[in-house]
């Protein structure tokens, strides 16, 4: 077009693109060159870097073959085998245990932490090139393992009977018997490397760090058995109970937890140890003596009259026992009943009327002839309906809200409810009780109830013959006619209920069973099995349903065997569990071994309900918490 318009114009303009053309490719040119050599350098370096780092690199690498043979190993890794040859040969060979770790963990996609001689490595395997990578880490697990020994561990240490032991003895052997524990404390805790300080006369504080507490969960806390196997000989038998805990930044929560421990531990009866993480699982040691009897009702009266100032401020009270209640649980019912009555309240008895057992059918049966009683017992739907806010909820024989004949109303009533029961507190317990009291040194709830009727008006009408005969018969039965779990006071409430007209012929009858309970009972001690001699097991058919009482009376006539020391009777339940009784004389601790099955009881009395399980895994079950806590 230049050249059309003048040839002059078309000259110029066709050197000029001549001109940039061949500028151009000659800078193309060094371009592409120096590109060229970039990408080389480049490649070169990757390549070395690769190899470098395969023979310098602070990683372990191995080849394997198809036969698990070292094919090649990094410089890195070969200094953990030191000078010897490895190469050609089987890993199995050379190394057992790193071997072990491969094979273990030959499936996984992801680097997962392993212990290899004394060192920890984080290990990965790539299958498709038989590779193997072992990258040390010990250093930091030995960081990281500093900081979890060096956790704070806060524990509060109560002596259980310090005020009874002492009230009758002079200055000088309270002195005596105080330093006693102060320095047996003070040297536990030396030997330990804690921080002890005593903040009372029967109360210590205790400071540690969390592998300190590992060292006494082995020792499993043995200074409970040297102070009272020491103090018993010398006719003081001082216990403690103690409350750990541990795994938590605020200290003023991790506080709180080890003052709730070591409540849960006096509640359950003292003598013990409760650990326990804020959000944990608690873990017991100790328990291995049968709660001391208080010679003191001043707690009685105390509760008295902290029960009646409840009812006064309530418009109405609902009492319920445990889901299937037994004579001990029912008759403090009726008790709570007629205490309500004398303070002008009404009260309601939850009962479920489709799991009673035939002892509380005789006496709902003879309660017939007490209309005004017999009309105040109403089912969990009436109960329900007539609940209201101001009404007071009073659990009795138990303190797990899951076992309460109506968990429903419980809900309704969480923030008005109270506790009265004579087992071990476990670690479910009611979150809000207005009022608690657990006694388990007591006998019976009957024998708790039956105290509370000395504080109360005189003007009132007094217990009658049924409801003294159905706490009576509540007592009779939890201490296996006086002979378990028995102390003076349990005789006081006994003498008081008869006092008051409780019939010992209707008592017995309530108590007779039929004669398929009787055969089904003698049934099931007959395929008794001796554990060592001191342990007796009896196991249910797979196909056969069992009463719960049948179990329990099995288990307690084989302490009747000489040499037994606990017993333990499985069998399938009509609600499709399966149920362990457990009964000891006091020597062996059936508790724990209840517990661990998500159980729970007293020392000498506990049962579980398993969901889920063959008869023959319950088994299984059962004879391996024995082992563990034997």
């Amino acid at each position: 077009m230049s050249f059309v318009v003048n040839w002059i114009l078309g000259i110029f303009i066709a050197t000029l693109v001549l001109i940039t053309i061949i500028v151009s490719f000659f800078v193309l040119k060094a371009i592409t060159e120096d590109t060229t050599e970039y990408i080389s350098d480049l490649s070169y370096r990757i390549k070395r870097g690769e190899q470098e780092s395969l023979i310098k690199m602070p990683v372990g690498i191995m080849f394997l073959n198809e036969a698990n043979e070292i094919e090649w190993v990094n410089p890195y890794l070969q200094k953990y085998f030191g000078q010897e040859e490895i190469l050609g040969k089987v890993l199995s060979t050379v190394d057992k245990e790193l071997a072990a770790v491969v094979e273990k963990y030959v499936a996984e996609k992801k680097p997962v932490e392993v212990s290899w001689r004394e060192y920890r490595f984080q290990l990965l395997i790539e299958n498709d090139i038989h590779a193997v990578y072992l990258m040390d880490i010990t250093r930091y697990a030995r960081i990281e393992q500093h900081d979890k020994d060096t956790d704070v561990v806060i524990g509060q240490i109560f002596i259980d009977n310090y005020d009874e032991v002492t009230q009758t003895m002079n200055d000088k052997n309270v002195s005596n018997i105080s330093n006693y524990v102060t320095n047996e404390l003070s040297n536990w805790a030396k030997k330990y490397q804690m921080y002890l300080k005593r903040i009372d006369d029967d109360h210590f504080f205790i400071l540690a760090y969390a592998n300190v507490l590992e060292k006494l969960e082995e020792d499993k806390f043995k200074i409970l058995d040297r102070i009272r196997e020491r103090t018993s000989k010398q006719n003081l038998p001082l216990t403690l109970s103690m409350g750990i805990s541990y795994d938590e930044d605020d200290l003023a929560l991790l506080s709180k937890t080890a003052q709730n421990n070591l409540d849960l531990a006096l509640g359950r009866g003292g003598d013990q140890v409760v650990v326990k993480t804020p959000e944990g699982q608690a873990r017991f040691y100790g328990g291995k003596t049968n709660p001391m009897e208080k010679r003191t009702r001043v707690r009685a009266r105390m509760i008295a009259q902290a029960l009646q100032e409840l009812m006064s401020q309530t418009d109405q009270i609902f009492v319920m026992g445990h889901k299937y209640p037994d004579m001990d649980s029912i008759g403090a019912c009726l008790g709570l009943r007629r205490i309500a009555a004398m303070n002008k309240k009404k009260c309601w008895i939850v009962l479920d009327n489709e799991k009673l057992h035939s002892d509380v059918t005789r006496l709902m049966d003879e309660l017939s002839q007490y209309p005004e009683i017999k009309g105040t017992v109403i089912s969990v739907e009436e109960a329900l309906e007539k609940a209201t806010k101001q009404s007071l909820l009073i659990m009795v024989d138990h303190s797990k809200p899951s076992i309460s004949t109506s968990q429903e109303l419980y809900k309704k009533l969480t923030n008005r409810m109270m506790v009265i029961d004579h087992h071990r507190r476990g670690e479910e317990f009611p979150e809000n009780p207005i009022l608690v009291y657990i006694e388990p040194y007591a006998s019976s709830t009957c024998e708790l109830i039956t105290e509370m009727f000395e504080y109360q008006s005189r003007d009132s009408e007094p217990i009658n013959k049924i409801e003294a005969t159905a706490m009576l018969t509540g007592i009779i039965i939890d201490t296996k006619s006086f002979t378990l779990r028995t102390g003076t006071r349990t005789f006081d409430a006994a003498s008081y209920l008869r006092s008051v007209g409780a019939d010992s012929a209707m008592a017995q009858h309530f108590m007779k069973e039929n004669v398929d309970n009787f055969l089904q009972r003698n049934h099931l001690i007959d395929r008794v099995e001796f554990i060592g001699n001191r342990v007796a097991l009896c196991v249910g058919e797979k196909d056969k349903i069992y009463d719960s009482v049948i179990a329990a009376q099995a288990a307690d006539a084989l302490l009747n065997v000489s040499g037994v020391e606990a017993s333990y009777v499985v069998t399938r339940r009509s609600d499709e569990k399966i149920g362990i009784s457990a009964r000891s004389n006091g020597k062996a601790n059936v508790q724990v071994v209840m517990e661990e099955l998500g159980g729970g009881g007293h020392l000498s009395n506990a049962a579980t309900q398993l969901k889920d399980i063959t008869i023959d895994v319950a088994k299984e079950e059962l004879l391996r918490a024995i082992e563990e806590n034997s």
